[in-house]
């Protein structure tokens, strides 16, 4: 397994959708392995495929407290959201040290394949919801600030670049 350099915002990569994994190779087992070392190492929740600058639709989550439950979500789509919304603060591996308040659905149902190409329809609510879709927007091309006002949007955008500058001068 390998730590996999982690796409930053802005790039290309994160702005396109990607494309469907249309074969689960040796290939693509490692690269949900090394996807698992990067999130646990970064640390995070929940790492997709653009993040690590491959263009397919695959990505890695573990909300557990223990860090003891990773799942592989390979062409992942939400087939059903709840009515009910909550707003809560994210953040992402792409964009370190910009936290903002984001609307999401409190539960969603997901349709995936994992590791071994069996087809799961998976239910899920709270923080694995909520990363299901954080997730699930950059295989669309979406990082959460595009939920953002235009305001809020460019206010991260230039908390992001005071912060590079910032780690450029200490470096």
């Amino acid at each position: 397994m390998a730590i996999l350099p982690i796409v930053q915002f802005p790039n290309p990569i994160l702005e396109k959708p990607c494309a469907d994994v249309t074969e689960i190779t040796t290939d693509i087992r490692q690269l949900a392995a090394d996807m698992a070392e990067t999130m646990y190492k970064a640390p995070g929740v929940g790492l997709a495929a653009p993040q690590v600058g491959r263009s397919l639709r695959m990505i890695v989550m573990d909300v557990s407290e223990d860090k003891n439950n990773l799942m592989t979500l390979i062409n992942p789509e939400i087939i059903e959201v709840s009515e009910e919304v909550c707003t809560g603060e994210e953040g992402c591996l792409s964009l370190p040290g910009i936290w903002e308040k984001v609307e999401r659905h409190t539960a969603v149902t997901v349709r995936f394949m994992n590791l071994e190409g069996e087809e799961i329809t998976m239910p899920a609510e709270g923080l694995l919801a909520i990363c299901i879709q954080h997730e699930l927007d950059h295989l669309k091309g979406t990082v959460f600030i595009d939920h953002l006002s235009r305001l809020k949007y460019d206010r991260a955008c230039a908390k992001l670049k005071k912060r590079r500058a910032q780690a450029a001068k200490s470096a």
